[in-house]
């Protein structure tokens, strides 16, 4: 009954006029920036973060915003996938594998469709599930310490990777570059300048915002530019819509099986969307067995992963509002603009900020239902956007992070420190070394060093407070898997998704 009031009280918070003009802003703009391949939900999350503050947002409205935009970004992916054959981003790889044969037989407009409603079905299951689920695991949370905390910090990096992860040791790298960066600055405990060279400008440290702007935004013009930026895509016409109710119900067991599977996918730290959408994919095609035609064109093919991400997506909201711990890249993203508001994600959150944390549950309910309204019946506008040439697009990109960036401090100092970490961005994703572990790093290098300080502290410098009961062993221990079991699994699966790519490359 308690969750019910508070959940109310969160739609009081949603639906007011200006909170709910942002979730159909953010909606919209997320279900561009997820048509268009390359982007995806992180990038679109980082650009728009300066856009809000410099609006002068409060928590409440740059939350729904940002929360809007990850979830129509996570729509929007289906577009390009169905139309093109290109994923908007990796999760939606899996929806081309029958979403463009579709398209090929005259069936964009269904497969489209489709993709929607399993969408909706998987996102308002997983936020029923973040609902249900977050306020327990919030509970749960406040039994820990400080040197739980810092083995769920490392728990954290150590399940990063993921078990779809190219490279652990790649990623780990990552990792350490961003708490490198997370210590520039005056040390907080005695006051000593680190990393600094006698800047000024390095003295407070260097924000979130520049780091994720730069190796986002910046990074993705520099891969634009290398590829001349070219023409649109030629696409697959899309034709009249004929989805019957019969068509909805026959998709409607693969909706719901692949929206809690997505689900706890998205929960666990690592996992993520694209490993919820394979899963999904994957579950359903053995499920089915010989009564579907999956890779040929199966409406049920489009609509396992399309539940199974969205749902996943959710899902990763869970362990970054009740732990501190992103579950995916752009709930990093998220976690960064909560931290600059100086609200501290983490169990206290549901007491401190109750308005905040069901509000933004609320706006998840309310951006369901106008995605839906929104993805039927002006995909054709979503449609036309994708024969935009990148080369007109990608400077107004530019052009909108630039600007966010000044109006945060007005110092030119930070549109040189952005250029700078987007040429870093760049160079590392050349070598293939991923973006997110760098901004995790960064994030949670300076309350991982807090909690390593303080429970050094209490023991007097004794190291095994860190194996001092049962909860840290058990973090550690995961910890431990969550490093060793990409190396064996993460090869099987990486060759399965490649063969799907061969496959849809074909």
């Amino acid at each position: 009954m308690e969750t019910i009031n508070l959940l109310l009280q969160g739609f009081g918070v949603a639906l007011t006029p200006e909170n709910l003009m942002f979730a159909v802003v953010g909606s919209i703009l997320g279900t561009l920036i997820g048509a268009l391949p390359g982007l995806g939900p992180a990038n679109g999350v980082a650009i728009l973060i300066p856009l809000a503050f410099s609006l002068g947002l409060s928590p409440e409205s740059s939350l729904i915003l940002l929360t809007s935009v990850y979830a129509g970004a996570m729509y929007g992916g289906r577009i390009s996938s169905i139309m093109l054959n290109i994923p908007g981003d990796e999760p939606a790889l899996m929806t081309t594998l029958d979403g463009y044969p579709m398209a090929r037989q005259g069936k964009a407009a269904e497969a489209l469709a489709i993709s929607a409603i399993a969408s909706f079905i998987g996102s308002l299951i997983a936020t029923i599930g973040l609902m249900m689920l977050a306020p327990v695991l919030a509970r749960f949370a406040l039994h820990f310490g400080p040197a739980e905390y810092f083995a769920l910090f490392c728990l954290a990096f150590a399940t990063l990777g993921g078990v779809t992860g190219k490279n652990p040791m790649k990623t780990l790298m990552a990792a350490c570059i961003g708490l490198m960066i997370s210590t520039i600055g005056i040390d907080g405990n005695t006051g000593t300048p680190r990393y600094t060279f006698n800047m000024l400008e390095l003295y407070e440290g260097i924000d979130f915002i520049i780091v994720l702007v730069g190796m986002f935004a910046i990074s993705e013009l520099l891969f634009f530019i290398e590829l001349h930026a070219g023409e649109g895509h030629k696409m697959v016409l899309l034709n009249k819509l004929k989805l019957t109710f019969k068509d909805f119900l026959h998709v409607l067991p693969t909706a719901l099986r692949g929206s809690v599977v997505g689900f706890v996918a998205g929960v666990l730290p690592g996992a993520g969307a694209s490993l919820g959408s394979f899963i999904c994919y994957t579950l359903e095609k053995r499920i089915l067995g010989n009564k579907a035609r999956f890779g040929e064109g199966d409406p049920r093919g489009v609509a396992a992963p399309e539940a199974g991400n969205n749902a996943a997506a959710n899902g990763a909201l869970v362990p970054m509002l009740t732990l501190g711990v992103p579950g995916s890249g752009t709930t990093a993203v998220l976690l960064a603009m909560l931290i600059s508001l100086n609200i501290t994600p983490g169990p206290m959150l549901f007491q401190q900020h109750a308005d905040l944390v069901w509000g933004v549950i609320a706006a998840l309910f309310v951006g369901n239902v106008i995605l839906l309204l929104l993805n039927i019946p002006l995909v054709g506008v979503f449609v036309k956007l994708l024969s935009i040439r990148p080369m007109y697009l990608m400077p107004v990109v530019t052009l909108v992070a630039s600007v966010g960036i000044y109006s945060l401090s007005h110092n030119a100092m930070d549109l040189y420190m952005m250029v700078g970490f987007g040429i870093l961005g760049y160079i590392l994703r050349k070598i293939e070394i991923p973006l997110v572990p760098v901004i995790l790093g960064l994030l949670l290098g300076p309350e991982m060093e807090s909690s390593m300080r303080h429970a050094l502290t209490l023991s007097d410098g004794d190291w095994g407070i860190f194996l001092g009961s049962g909860l840290s062993i058990g973090l550690w221990t995961i910890s431990i898997l969550g490093l060793v079991l990409p190396t064996i699994i993460g090869p099987l699966l990486r060759g399965k998704m490649n063969k799907a790519r061969e496959t849809t490359a074909e």
